[in-house]
């Protein structure tokens, strides 16, 4: 992971906060990006502090203008990235018979939608270089977790997002796959 640029959405908070943190330790320079500035600026100050490189992003990856200028940022930023981790998710504990549209759409915007925008600008960028890695966390997939019927339905089409990503960019040299624990996800990392 030396030097490796790592892009990881949602990096404030859960497994995407555990991985810059640990993937910072193993020396990549880390491009942390949440929605929020409270808990991403804790991170990459905590990074800084232990002697890693990082920086921080606030951006909605929900959105495609958003996604797009995450990605052109931290190619400015950085030269380039090497892994991308699809990390930001909003998991609403709602009944779906309760639930109203607007959670609805938020849930899928941004645990597949937004995963879908960033691996397609950075998958984009890295078929033109030849190399790269996106991971997708699905953590939750395969639970019977209660209320969470959306969360689990936006995580399970963003597991079948990532097997058919990994075959379009395959021939690429790009490797794509998805995890749904941190231990599972430092694995798939161990050859970048």
């Amino acid at each position: 992971m030396k030097n490796k640029v790592v892009l990881i959405t949602g990096a404030g908070k859960g497994i995407g906060r555990r991985l810059a943190e640990e993937l910072a330790l193993q020396g990549a320079v880390i491009a942390a990006n949440d929605i929020s500035p409270i808990n991403v600026e804790e991170v990459v100050q905590g990074i800084r502090t232990r002697g890693g490189q990082a920086k921080a992003y606030i951006e909605d990856v929900a959105k495609k203008v958003g996604a797009q200028m995450l990605i052109k940022s931290v190619e400015d930023d950085f030269g380039g990235i090497d892994v991308l981790i699809n990390h930001a998710a909003v998991e609403p504990h709602v009944p779906l018979l309760n639930m109203d549209e607007w959670d609805w759409h938020r849930v899928l915007d941004v645990n597949l939608t937004g995963a879908f925008l960033m691996s397609q600008s950075a998958g984009r960028v890295m078929r033109e270089k030849g190399s790269g890695v996106i991971l997708s966390l699905v953590a939750g997939t395969g639970e019977n977790k209660k209320e969470a019927g959306a969360y689990l339905a936006g995580k399970v089409g963003l597991s079948e997002l990532s097997r058919h990503l990994a075959q379009e960019l395959r021939p690429y040299g790009v490797r794509v796959f998805s995890a749904t624990t941190f231990e599972e996800a430092m694995m798939g990392l161990e050859d970048v």
